[in-house]
């Protein structure tokens, strides 16, 4: 209302200006221009603003918050900071508006809110927020991470806590030689930037485990210190991962997320990525489901299967969703339930500004939705009214308005998602007609052709206007002339159409004119033009300098004629018609259709435009077919129409025809009511209430509003009604997760819709309050039980239920129940139950267990505490077993007892097999039982001399044998068998001991023995061959040529008073003697490397690793030990062998089964052969 006419802005000659805010009323041409001899008041206009939020980076030397209006006077601007008056501290100069810029120095003092305030004389408008974020640089805390130590098939988390700065921000996790950690279905980096180990194995150890974070907007990388990781082997003395057996069977849990269920918050149109992360051994996989639905097309599976994601959600992908590790020993379940909101947006376009006569009534209506609903804040000029009786909700009424109601009222919706702002312009006037248009401007036009002859108009009330010719008094009429918004828009032009134009503008303050002048061209025909042995005419126009081609025309050169046809889009239809039929609100409409333009029209389209809602913007109404010109419409009630119609054809579609004039529906009750109602409980005593709200045109009338009606399901026979209008409602004060009947029926002020259809749902969920009842526990085995129960009341659910969780608490193992134990652990089982089997237990243990129910608000109360037992069960296999001090018809067997008893140790159980030796095939089996359960070694007697045997031993409890650990030994050939001989205890702080006394030529056995290792137990064990006095060289022997040496010997007659005279040597010397003393009876190189006193050199550390055989064999017959390699002393002499200060030769060894340095006193025994 207020402003008609409508013009070219070519048309203007002279520099103008903008007349009304963008906020104005819709029937208002915003973008009309005024010459500048027209002084028009202008209220503020934000034209320009920074939209926030506005991130300072490092690098930026200043930050410019921009805010520029449009008004008549200038604007003045002031500003807030955090809700408080902020004066800028710098200006700038160069420009008239409100913007400052801020200087990095000390830029984060600016942190915060601001918002610009534009004034004049005529009001006051204002920005939406704009956030000044000033983040910190990017770094992480200093700190010392203790190696963490785990045991193999346990999970590890790492941690990296990356630390917040300018997105995006990316997470990598990589070694300190920048080489990237491996991601598997195993290991894989969580969405928080933690690394996740479902199962630990030996090959994660590694002490450089590192979290690089990246900020690529600020080009910052930053590293977190770096982490150790241990991993444990299972097997006693933490051997090689070679030996070591598959970690236990662990069932599946979560390391992420935590609990049972999670809820996830997003935003319409944002990507939902929800992340379950397993522990388990084996890998457990993840699958995922939605409840009650499926998962959309648009769903992807990232990270191994460990995040779902989907893009761009709406509303129907929210609900709950269910992630489910799963390997061989069990399954874990986790719910999330997705909630997708909105945040706030119009409905319909922000409120437009109003041009009124006084003394009329104003609504101004702020129209949106999101979810959580909005609040929404009225101000004028910038200040707060909201306790003003004018504000009702969502809308301002200002009754018999005036003159000092003028101002720019501002609507902000806000949820805690963000906000929208409007600046509404509400302009209480009553003023003559004002005509915009330059007087006598001048239009040119071709006959057959449209021109629009503009009259642009401002003035309150809505001024009227008329159009008349050369001055005259009588309105111009005819079926070629049409008023278009106040314009004077003429058809098909005639040459007597040209000449003065006069638009007169009235209304009850007065009245104006101006005239236009419109000069109506002929065609003047050119020569001819040869084309592809065709002549084509064409056509100068006498306007502008372009060409068309004529539909039919003669050529007279050659006086032939010469038709040349051209396809184009049809004509806009004529004398498009209204007329009523049954009922005003359907009608019938008629046209006359323009030239196809040698194309036949396939259909017509007919179009409204409605003034209330959407002024201006035209819709498809139907569809006709080419050969019909009517159509039947049915309308809404209480909207002013105006309909057109354009024809289509093969080309294209046509221009549409000149509008109806306006044809006003009268108002009716709504035909239908919302849908797609939803019911949700949100918080335990209220229910929340939504639905899909009519569109603007199906209100049918004034004063549209929703009768909200409930009732307990079953209960209560009376509805409770709520007038409200929204599309939401909270029901206050319900019962907590109670059936309600819920039907929503719309209404105006003409009547009501339809009867409504009754939906049912829940008011908000609570904790359950009553635990499940009569807990029993049956025991399966020694590790899994049978927990049943009674569920808890249905009422004491208070919502829909989850299912149970089972807790279990470990108090202590009867091998020693003086120790309190405070091992838990729990299970949950979704859905409705009565029992539940319970894994991973431990046997011979008190147990002490508990069932909760659980909802989607949280966990119920636990249940009276249940305790039990676990019976014993099988030891696991004995750590160690060592086969030593073997005779020629027995061997002494040692071992370690059991890591886990599981039970009260009774004995062990020893079985020895005879092997045949080259078929390797049992020959004979005997069973021992042992009876001691502190028993560690036992001598087996009355075996086969000479012969391999296999051992098997279990360790024993009550309820039966564990696995067998394995050992081979063979007992001694007689032909080898000799007395053994002890030495003095070994001094553990030297690295060599010496024997004296022994007999040259002769082969011994050695064994090192120590008591602090399993009783007598033989930690290295070799075979030796002294040599005969003035040997250059040790010669290595056999049984097979024993015979011919000792006949050489004799056969030597010099050389047995060598012999002799050494062993005088040999016998004065006795007893230990010092290095020195040799150096100076060998003075010579070739005597220091050889010498009569040439033992094995062993190590009492780990840390000085051998570097030889364990042996030192002087035979080279491999039958002289027990399945043992052995070496030559001159395989040693040749190689790398090293020999002592004193001459003699020191041979190294380490102990084959146990790691460890041996601290205890050490003796030597030794057995000739």
């Amino acid at each position: 209302m207020g402003l008609t006419g409508f013009y070219d802005k070519r048309q203007i000659q002279n520099s103008c200006i903008s007349l009304l805010p963008e906020t104005l009323s819709p029937m208002l041409t915003f973008n009309t221009f005024m010459c500048l001899h027209i002084t028009v008041e202008q209220p503020p206009a934000i034209i320009t603003r920074t939209s926030g939020p506005i991130i300072a980076l490092p690098f930026d030397n200043t930050i410019t918050i921009r805010c520029k209006a449009r008004g008549n006077p200038p604007p003045e601007y002031r500003w807030t900071k955090d809700g408080e008056e902020f004066v800028p501290p710098y200006i700038m100069t160069d420009h008239t508006d409100g913007t400052f810029v801020l200087h990095n120095k000390h830029l984060v003092t600016f942190q915060g809110k601001y918002r610009c305030y534009a004034s004049n004389k005529l009001g006051t408008s204002m920005t939406e927020e704009i956030e000044l974020r000033v983040p910190s640089v990017p770094k992480f805390p200093k700190e010392f991470n203790v190696p963490i130590v785990v045991k193999e098939g346990e999970p590890i988390t790492l941690e990296c806590n990356p630390p917040e700065g300018v997105a995006p921000r990316q997470i990598y996790w990589m070694s300190i030689g920048l080489k990237h950690i491996e991601q598997d279905e195993r290991v894989s980096m969580g969405a928080d930037g933690n690394l996740y180990f479902s199962n630990a194995l030996q090959k994660d150890s590694r002490q450089d485990y590192c979290c690089f974070v990246a900020f690529t907007k600020i080009r910052t990388i930053v590293q977190k210190t770096a982490m150790a990781v241990v991993v444990t082997n299972l097997k006693h003395g933490n051997e090689s991962a070679d030996g070591a057996k598959a970690p236990s069977v662990r069932i599946p849990g979560l390391l992420l997320p935590s609990g049972v269920q999670t809820e996830k918050v997003l935003l319409m149109g944002e990507n939902l990525q929800l992340e379950c992360i397993p522990q388990g051994y084996p890998t457990p996989t993840i699958t995922w489901m939605k409840m009650g639905d499926k998962l959309p097309l648009r769903t992807q599976f990232l990270n191994f299967g460990k995040l779902l994601s989907i893009s761009s959600v709406d509303e129907s992908d929210g609900g709950k969703y269910m992630c489910k590790a799963q390997n061989s020993a069990g399954e874990a379940v986790h719910y999330i339930d997705v909630i997708v909101e909105d945040r706030p947006k119009w409905e319909t376009g922000p409120p437009q500004g109003q041009l009124t006569v006084i003394g009329t009534d104003v609504q101004i209506k702020c129209s949106v939705s999101g979810k959580p609903t909005p609040d929404i804040t009225w101000r004028r000029n910038g200040e707060l009214f909201s306790g003003d009786k004018r504000v009702f909700d969502d809308t301002v009424v200002l009754h018999n308005a005036q003159a000092e109601d003028s101002a720019i009222y501002q609507c902000e919706a806000s949820n805690r998602h963000g906000s929208v702002l409007a600046n509404i312009n509400i302009m209480v006037m009553n003023m003559a007609p004002r005509i915009l248009t330059i007087d006598f401007q001048e239009y040119a036009v071709v006959v057959g052709r449209d021109i629009v002859i503009n009259c642009s108009v401002f003035g309150s009330p809505p001024p009227t206007i008329s159009w008349a010719k050369d001055e005259t008094l009588e309105p111009i009429g005819g079926e070629r002339f049409f008023s278009l918004n106040g314009s004077l828009q003429i058809i098909s032009a005639e040459k007597n159409d040209s000449g003065k134009y006069v638009c007169v503008a009235s209304n009850k303050e007065g009245k104006s004119a101006v005239t236009a002048v419109l000069d109506v061209k002929g065609i003047s025909f050119a020569q001819m033009i040869p084309f592809s042995n065709v002549s084509v005419c064409f056509a100068r126009l006498g306007v502008e300098e372009h060409y068309f081609f004529l539909h039919s025309f003669i050529c007279t050169e050659h006086l032939m004629l010469y038709v040349f046809c051209v396809s184009d889009v049809p004509d806009a239809p004529r004398n498009v018609e209204i007329s009523e039929m049954k009922s005003p609100r359907n009608v019938h409409l008629s046209w006359i259709p323009g030239s196809d333009h040698n194309s036949s029209v396939t259909e017509f389209i007919v179009e409204y435009e409605e003034s209330q809602w959407e002024p201006g913007r035209w819709k498809e109404l139907q569809k006709v077919p080419g050969n019909q010109a009517t159509a039947e419409l049915a309308l809404q009630g209480y909207l002013n129409y105006q309909f057109r119609v354009y024809a289509v054809n093969v080309v294209g579609p046509g221009p549409p025809s000149e509008p109806t004039e306006r044809y006003k529906t009268p108002p009716v009750a709504p035909e239908r009511n919302p849908e797609n109602i939803k019911i949700q409980g949100h918080r335990p005593h209220q229910m929340d209430i939504s639905w899909e709200a009519l569109l603007p045109i199906e209100h049918n009338g004034p004063g549209l509003e929703y009768k909200v009606s409930y009732r307990k399901l079953g209960v209560e026979d009376v509805w409770k009604e709520h007038l409200v209008k929204r599309q939401s409602f909270d029901v206050k004060n319900t019962s907590t997760y109670v059936p309600y009947e819920i039907k929503i029926q719309s209404r105006n002020s003409h009547g009501w819709g339809p009867d409504p259809k009754v939906v049912t749902g829940y008011s908000g969920e609570d904790v359950p309050t009553a635990a499940p009842r009569d807990i029993a526990v049956e025991v399966i085995n020694t590790t899994v039980l049978r927990v049943s129960w009674t569920p808890a009341p249905p009422a004491t659910v208070r919502g829909h239920l989850g299912g149970y969780d089972v807790h279990w608490l470990r108090k202590r193992s009867w091998l020693n129940p003086n120790k309190i134990l405070d091992e838990r652990r729990s299970l949950s089982f979704p859905g409705k139950r009565t029992h539940a089997i319970v894994p991973g237990l431990e046997p011979f243990s008190e147990y002490r267990l508990t069932v909760n129910v659980f909802n989607k608000k949280g966990n119920g109360p636990n249940s009276d505490p249940v305790t039990f037992n676990t019976p014993e069960g099988v030891p696991e296999q004995v750590p160690i077993l060592t086969a030593s001090n073997a005779q020629r018809d027995s061997i002494l067997l040692v071992w370690g007892p059991p890591l886990e008893k599981n039970g009260v140790l009774t004995g062990y159980l020893l079985q020895h097999h005879l092997i045949n030796e080259t078929t390797l095939e049992v020959v004979d089996s005997q069973e021992t039982n042992i009876t001691g359960a502190d028993t560690t070694q036992w001598q087996l007697h009355g075996l086969e001399e000479g012969s391999l045997y296999r051992f098997h031993l279990r360790a024993c409890t009550g309820a039966g044998c564990g696995p067998p650990m394995v050992q081979e030994s063979s007992t001694v050939n007689p032909a080898r068998d000799g007395n053994w001989l002890v030495s003095e205890a070994v001094n553990a702080s030297r690295s060599f001991h010496v024997i004296d006394g022994l007999k040259p030529g002769t082969v011994y056995t050695v064994r090192l023995m120590t008591k602090r290792l399993l009783d007598n137990a033989s930690i290295f064990e070799g075979v030796i061959q002294t040599r005969v006095k003035g040997e250059r060289r040790t010669t290595v022997y056999n049984f097979s040529t024993q015979g011919w040496f000792i006949g050489t010997l004799c056969a030597v007659a010099l050389l047995t008073l060598v012999v002799l005279m050494a062993c005088f040597v040999r016998k004065q010397r006795g007893g230990k003697y010092a290095v020195k003393e040799k150096e100076d009876l060998h003075p010579d190189v070739e005597s220091q490397r050889m010498n009569d006193d040439t033992f094995c050199e062993y190590s009492d550390s780990e840390e000085k690793p051998l570097k030889g055989s364990s042996l030192c064999s002087l035979t080279g017959d491999d039958a002289l030990g027990d399945s043992v390699s052995r070496d030559s002393m001159v395989d040693y002499a040749d190689s790398e062998g090293e020999f002592n200060e004193d001459g003699s030769f020191i041979g190294e060894y380490s102990a084959r089964t146990h790691g460890g340095s041996v601290s205890e006193p050490r003796t030597f025994t030794l057995r000739p052969y």
